[in-house]
């Protein structure tokens, strides 16, 4: 058998090698048996395991500080992945609205599967416990929420879900484990979109799970049944991203809290959605649960109308149209127009987004610069 393809004389790669192999050769039987009873690390093909994906699980397990980690192709991916290996016919899943809209898409197919669905507004998370049934098998939640930011006592829905024994997932992408550890507040699994912040550069799409070992575990046996495990060179680029991570985070982080902080009291701005702002309705929570700046995201109003809105977009410079997030670009976009076309019109604004609201993605240009783009492109409306 051939070295180890990651540690190939003992010595180890700068960085992560691209494993493209799709099948590997054995050395004995005794190995194979070894590999496939989960004894010792190995690989026998790809959609069971690879090893350049294998390198990134650990490096993002340690982020979120959880026993291990599955990667996936893309962010709806692992979210599915997730309720296919924990829900079953008759279970009852609740989520909110905040949440990204195509997760709607795939409720759909869980009803058809027998999951019953009950949404609500994270602005009412307080009351989760009033929904709660004997049956209530998940709770699933992102926090601050795509795309109002709005936040959510993790430990409490820990506290209430305990009462029935049900799963809490948190979808991280927002906040990012720079900022949040959702585990360490009792979140029982976590979630990224990696095509966004952890990967950083518009040019790779996954997704992951971090988890313990027990739930790792159930995780991969779907993963290998269905046939979403990552492609190697995808796994690359998140490796690349990731050394990379906190620098990105703390910079958008910083523009985001100077752009909020900017935005807050325009006269044409009327609303706008950021728990780093002290009037923001979710930055006592965000404060006791989010460390080092409250993250590059942020949802505001432009103007009186759809628009107004559009005519903002349109006078902007350096910042781009376009969807996605946690990008080095500054990217901004219309959430009614663009992430929440899942959803059908009437459910789009049911839970406070607006058709002139504005979702902003901070990037790693100069603070002054992104703010002198703002101001130009608001000063001509």
């Amino acid at each position: 058998m051939s070295p180890d393809p990651l540690t190939p004389y003992g010595n180890r790669p700068m960085v992560t090698p691209i494993v493209n192999a799709v099948n590997y050769e054995y050395s004995s039987f005794e190995v194979l048996r070894q590999i496939t009873d989960g004894e010792i690390d190995g690989y026998t093909y790809h959609r069971d395991d690879n090893p350049t994906v294998r390198a990134v699980e650990h490096t993002v397990a340690a982020l979120e500080g959880a026993e291990d980690c599955v990667i996936c192709t893309s962010g709806m991916a692992a979210c599915t992945m997730v309720y296919l290996t924990f829900l079953r016919a008759g279970d009852h899943m609740i989520i909110f609205h905040d949440t990204y809209g195509a997760n709607y898409k795939v409720s759909l197919i869980l009803e058809r599967l027998g999951v019953d669905i009950t949404w609500m507004d994270a602005d009412k998370a307080g009351n989760i416990g009033d929904e709660l049934r004997p049956n209530t098998r998940m709770i699933f939640l992102e926090s601050p929420s795509n795309p109002l930011c709005k936040v959510i006592d993790i430990q409490a829905v820990r506290n209430a879900a305990d009462k029935v024994g049900a799963f809490v997932v948190a979808d991280n992408t927002f906040a990012t484990p720079f900022h949040q550890k959702p585990l360490a507040l009792g979140a029982h699994l976590v979630i990224h979109s990696a095509t966004k912040a952890l990967g950083g550069h518009n040019d790779l799409m996954a997704g992951v799970i971090a988890c313990s070992k027990e739930h790792y575990d159930e995780l991969w046996f779907t993963r290998q049944a269905i046939g979403t495990t990552l492609d190697p060179h995808s796994a690359f680029l998140l490796a690349r991203g990731l050394k990379t991570f906190d620098l990105r985070a703390r910079a958008m982080s910083v523009s985001a809290q100077a752009v909020a902080e900017f935005l807050e009291g325009h006269p044409k701005i009327p609303r706008i959605f950021y728990p780093g702002l002290p009037g923001d309705p979710g930055h006592d929570t965000a404060s006791r649960q989010m460390h080092g700046g409250f993250g590059g995201m942020m949802a505001f109003d432009v103007g009186d109308d759809q628009e107004d809105a559009k005519r903002f977009i349109r006078n902007l410079k350096l910042i781009y149209h376009a969807v996605s997030l946690g990008a080095t670009e500054t990217l901004v976009c219309i959430p009614f127009l663009t992430t929440m076309l899942y959803l059908p019109p009437e459910r789009r604004t049911i839970f406070g987004v607006k058709e002139n609201t504005v979702r902003l993605s901070l990037g790693i240009e100069p603070t002054a610069s992104i703010l002198e783009d703002l101001e130009q492109a608001l000063s001509n409306l």
